[in-house]
Parts: C-alpha cells; structure tokens; sequence
C-alpha cells in the first residue's frame, strides 16, 4: 500500500477528527496533499493543496473577523486587526492542525518529511488553511464557520481574554426555557480500537433529534452534539 492508498483507507478517521463527513472525498484528499509530495509521485494524475490553501487563508480572514466583530463590539478597527493577525498567522494555524491530530496524515516527499521544525510549522499552517478550504468547498462557509467555532473557539476566547462556552450548558437552559424538561444524550455508536474509541452520540430536545457529535471520549461526544444543536437553532452567537 503506497502513501496515498493509505491516506485513502484513514479518511474516515479523520472525519471523526474534523467532526465533518465530506460529500467529496477529494476535497480532503487533496488538502492533505503538498506539493514535494507530487514532484515524487509518479503513479497518476493528483493535485497539490496550494489553490485550497489560497481559498482557506480568505475563508479563514472572514470567519475570524466576523467572530471578533460580533464579539467585542466597543472594539476599533487597529485592536481587532491586531487580534485577527494572531488568530490567523501560521502559528496559530499550525497549532490549529495539530490539535486536530493531523500532522501524520500529511503528503510529504521525502526530502520535506526530514525537514527542519521551522519549515513543519509553515507546512502545518498551509495544510490547515487548504483543509478549511476544502471544508468550504464542501459544505459553505455555515458549515466552515461551524467547524472553526467548535473545534477553535477555546483558542479564540483566550487570545480576547474570555473563557469558554459550555454548550452542554446553554442547551440545557434552551432546552427548560421552550420545553420545561433538560436534553437528553444517547451514545449511537462507538468506533475504533479501544485506545483510540470515537464516540457518536445524539441529542434529542423534547424527545426529537436535535443534533449530533463525535469524540473521542463521551463528554466531548455531548460538547459536539450540543454545539451541533445549537447551531441549527441559530443560537452560535449571541
């Protein structure tokens, strides 16, 4: 099995990772894919991630600026620039990456792979930008913006100085306000070897499926399904 036939049997693992099932499997394929890898490869026709990756660096720009805009709104123009650009500078990003836990599912060639840490943390940036941008392509920027506020939003609040959002939390108050009883969650499926289990679960509001969530442990699980919820509520932002 060659390096992109390997990739190809771990795409739904790194579903599970995203939180985000691609209609179009290309899309992922090739935004894990950098460009020394296709100087090597020589078995057909493939694409390097640098369009996708010009794509997410903008998709990226926006959700960011939208989040800080609605966020702080006493904030000017300078303070909210300057927040952005530690939100989206290729550190940041490529932390982004590596707390998806996605760094080894990467397309290098062999002379990239061997590479120095400065030159993983601009690759690692770059990857993250083209799989958001992948994202967007797939599924619009609702979808894109979704997928940064839960996986990112810890990192956003604490770069502006907040704590996080419990979404279990909000959802249980939404949940008592409109049906005077608390949600309830239900694990659907476990997938995986028992060291790296990935939980499925479900919520349901007023006995109703209202969202869904995967994690690898049954708390984030229920995080990811209340977000989820939330989100088709439009209750995100406030």
């Amino acid at each position: 099995m060659n390096a992109l036939e390997r990739l190809q049997s771990e795409l739904r693992p790194i579903e599970e990772k995203l939180g985000y099932a691609f209609e179009n499997k290309s899309h992922l394929i090739q935004s894990l894919i950098h460009r020394s890898f296709i100087n090597e490869y020589r078995e057909g026709p493939l694409q390097h991630n640098e369009r996708l990756e010009f794509l997410g660096d903008s998709v990226l720009g926006l959700i960011v600026a939208d989040f800080l805009y609605h966020r702080l709104p006493a904030y000017p123009e300078g303070q909210l620039s300057q927040l952005r650009s530690k939100l989206v500078d290729a550190p940041a990003c490529a932390q982004y990456l590596q707390k998806l836990g996605l760094t080894a599912s990467i397309l290098l060639g062999k002379g990239e792979a061997m590479s120095a840490s400065k030159a993983k943390t601009s690759i690692f940036a770059d990857v993250f930008e083209a799989l958001l941008g992948a994202i967007y392509l797939d599924g619009g920027l609702g979808t894109a913006k979704s997928f940064m506020m839960f996986h990112f939003e810890t990192e956003f609040e604490a770069t502006i100085g907040s704590p996080p959002r419990n979404y279990k939390a909000e959802l249980q108050d939404l949940s008592q306000r409109e049906f005077q009883k608390i949600p309830t969650y239900k694990v659907v499926e476990e997938s995986g070897p028992d060291h790296a289990k990935v939980f499925h679960v479900m919520v349901f509001l007023n006995d109703a499926e209202a969202g869904m969530g995967t994690g690898s442990s049954k708390k984030e699980a229920e995080q990811r399904a209340a977000f989820d919820a939330l989100a088709k509520r439009g209750g995100i932002h406030k």
